[in-house]
């Protein structure tokens, strides 16, 4: 395969990645955000979580984790190696978790620090922490969690470090 050719094909396999994962992501962020917001706010700003921001975002985000999980593990990765499922969900979830304590000190700070609890505020914040962790966990997820065969990058092409010179 010329260079170029491998190039276009690694890009094309990586823009697919990013969509699905896009896809996906949108869907965990629905659950997200309306999650946090229904407890919160609820439907009459007066949600049965409303003094309690971090509560109601740690919920929120498990919920979405849960989502972010099957959907990338059946449909983003569905290629990839399966491992022992409580180690990938284990590593899945411990990598969340790094997301979610980032997203939680910056609401936190939203919150506790500059005393901004209208819901604007919180939308920003939470916005930050999302597209923070994010970029996060793409990368995590694509490196350690839904890992590329023994032998094969994380393109899908065979890894040149692995060969052999002749």
């Amino acid at each position: 395969m010329k260079p170029l050719d491998a190039l276009q094909s690694r890009v094309r396999r990586l823009a697919e990645e990013l969509a699905k994962f896009g896809a996906v992501g949108a869907v965990a962020f629905v659950v997200d955000l309306g999650g946090f917001n229904l407890l919160r706010y609820g439907l009459d700003h007066h949600g049965p979580l409303e003094h309690k921001p971090l509560t109601a975002r740690t919920i929120s985000v498990v919920l979405a984790t849960l989502v972010a999980y099957f959907g990338n593990r059946h449909w983003t990765w569905k290629d990839r190696p399966r491992r022992a499922v409580h180690h990938e969900y284990a590593l899945f979830f411990l990598l969340n978790f790094a997301a979610l304590v980032v997203n939680l000190a910056i609401l936190g700070v939203a919150n506790y620090v500059l005393g901004l609890h209208d819901p604007l505020s919180n939308l920003v914040a939470n916005l930050v922490g999302i597209g923070l962790g994010t970029l996060m966990r793409f990368w995590s997820y694509r490196r350690f969690v839904f890992r590329a065969p023994v032998g094969v990058n994380a393109d899908g092409e065979p890894d040149p470090r692995l060969s052999s010179p002749v």
